[in-house]
């Protein structure tokens, strides 16, 4: 365990109470742990499942638990499509499209098939071992760091050999105690902040999604030139007031019903309009098509996967092509995003299921880490790039899921759809883009238990929750937090307040933020 600071942090955030729908409102806030006998009756495992899972102690149900993985899995299932498109999006040297530095483009089925095998089985060791209703699949933002650097630096072999690196790098960081140790020296108003800053990514996230916001001038723009046109527009906004409906009613299971009558909506939309997708071979040919999967009902039902990415890594080969150097370097940096946006996903997900204790860090945290550090290697292995820890499992805990038992539902959902893929990808990303908003609002209402009367402790936890949405990523976020936490507490003679832990965590985000120069002098 971490030494505690000197000082308490002025201004320190309390836990956050009970939230949202189907949220159990006997729940201890803060705890995510049964209550003290002092606190209330006992409850009783009903067999060795609840008593495994804490079902009972955790003030849930099975039901809730099915009901909870099956919303995160509709939120995330698209990686399974989405994945393939990142890794073969990027022009390689010869102009293909996908290709690495010796010319080969792996093959979409397989990428896809392998996304959903890896994120299956993380998951469901992340629901068994780590015993929290937390997801894992391919890490957007990271899987297209590891698409440039194989088209312009690396085979596809090689970087995938980096990131089984990095991941085992992480794991002997959190069998060490480090990775936790960082986890409990984040002060808790930057903690909380972190979670507002989330809760912003993961709106302007279902937003995209539904292409309610897109790439423009000067920034962003706004639908299709500044309308809201196209039925997929209209089917995210349908979806939208639906959920919000459901939620607001307090609808058990609110959030995936509106994912399933979206969807349905959507397919029927698409059988009389025949609108089709809106990017093809990675170019807008249709502003008012739909953004990803297109909502049709398959021919087949059933498919092969083809598993033979598996193991297809050369863990040294990427020191021998660009040298030691260079290599190092970017194992550096996949380790730090890996490390901090696990760090910034379970203190989100955490938050919102009342799941963390009054220092707002997860209890049993060791285990949650372990696997999610070996699912970065698992990725690699796969190569199908690092997979880590999603914040779209903050769904499913705002269905209502509050154990690993959701997680295992949610891991066999994944290994289902390697064969039955058709069907499973027949959920637009429209239908769960409004319960990634839903959940983004809920997760926002932290705001208030933000110190607003102490700038020094107000401006990092704005940075942290500005860059998380404006730069699309958790770690940057957290890194500018961190680092302007440790500068400004030191300017008004709080030194006492840091952790000798976040002097390191600065250090490690400065050289994190300056790579790109460092990578040009080599």
């Amino acid at each position: 365990m971490p030494a505690k600071s000197r000082r308490p942090v002025k201004g320190a955030s309390a836990p956050a109470p009970a939230a949202e729908s189907g949220t159990p409102a006997d729940v201890v806030a803060g705890t995510g742990t049964l209550p003290r006998r002092s606190d209330g009756p006992q409850v009783r495992p009903k067999n060795g499942l609840d008593r495994y899972f804490e079902v009972s102690a955790r003030r849930s149900t099975v039901g809730r638990e099915v009901r909870g993985g099956f919303t995160t899995f509709f939120t995330m299932v698209y990686i399974v499509l989405l994945n393939p498109i990142i890794l073969t999006s990027i022009p390689g040297l010869d102009g293909t499209l996908g290709a690495d530095v010796s010319g080969t483009v792996l093959p979409f089925p397989a990428i896809a098939a392998v996304t959903a095998l890896i994120a299956g089985v993380m998951t469901i060791l992340m629901g068994v071992v780590g015993r929290y209703p937390f997801a894992v699949a391919a890490g957007l933002g990271i899987n297209a760091i590891v698409a440039v650097f194989a088209a312009t630096q690396l085979s596809w072999p090689e970087i995938m050999g980096l990131i089984v690196l990095e991941g085992l790098l992480i794991t002997v960081l959190v069998l060490t105690g480090f990775r936790r140790a960082v986890f409990e020296a984040i002060p808790p108003q930057l903690k909380t902040a972190i979670a507002v800053g989330i809760g912003f990514f993961l709106t302007i996230i279902g937003l995209a999604d539904a292409g309610i916001i897109r790439p423009g001038i000067p920034l962003i723009s706004f639908g299709v030139n500044g309308q809201l046109a196209g039925w997929p527009i209209l089917t995210f906004i349908v979806g939208l007031l639906l959920m919000s409906v459901l939620v607001v009613r307090k609808v058990r299971g609110g959030l995936l019903i509106g994912i399933v009558a979206t969807t349905v909506l959507a397919i029927i939309i698409e059988a009389i309009a025949d609108i089709g997708p809106r990017i093809s071979n990675g170019e807008e040919v249709n502003p008012r098509g739909w953004a990803l999967q297109v909502p049709a009902l398959p021919e087949d039902v059933v498919s092969t996967p083809d598993l033979s990415l598996l193991g297809n890594v050369s863990l040294f080969g990427g020191f021998e092509r660009i040298g030691v150097l260079a290599a190092v370097l970017i194992v550096f940096s996949l380790m730090i995003a890996d490390f901090f946006d696990t760090v910034g996903t379970v203190t989100a997900v955490g938050a919102e299921g009342n799941l963390l204790d009054k220092d707002r860090n997860l209890p049993r945290s060791q285990p949650v880490l372990l696997v999610d550090s070996l699912a970065a290697a698992a990725g690699g292995a796969g190569s199908v790039s690092s997979n880590t820890t999603y914040i779209e499992s903050a769904s499913g805990v705002a269905d209502g899921a509050r154990t690993g038992l959701a997680s295992v539902v949610t891991g066999v959902l994944f290994l289902v759809t390697m064969f039955l893929s058709p069907l499973v990808l027949v959920v637009p990303s429209e239908a769960a883009a409004p319960a990634l908003v839903i959940v983004g609002a809920l997760m926002i209402s932290q705001i208030r238990h933000l110190a607003w009367d102490d700038l020094s402790l107000v401006i990092p936890a704005f940075l942290a929750i500005a860059l998380m949405p404006f730069t699309y990523s958790i770690t940057n976020g957290i890194g500018a937090g961190v680092i302007s936490f440790v500068l400004l507490r030191l300017a008004v003679g709080r030194r006492g307040d840091i952790h000798p832990l976040m002097w390191v965590i600065s250090v490690l985000f400065l050289i994190y933020f300056a790579l790109e120069p460092l990578q040009q002098l080599l």
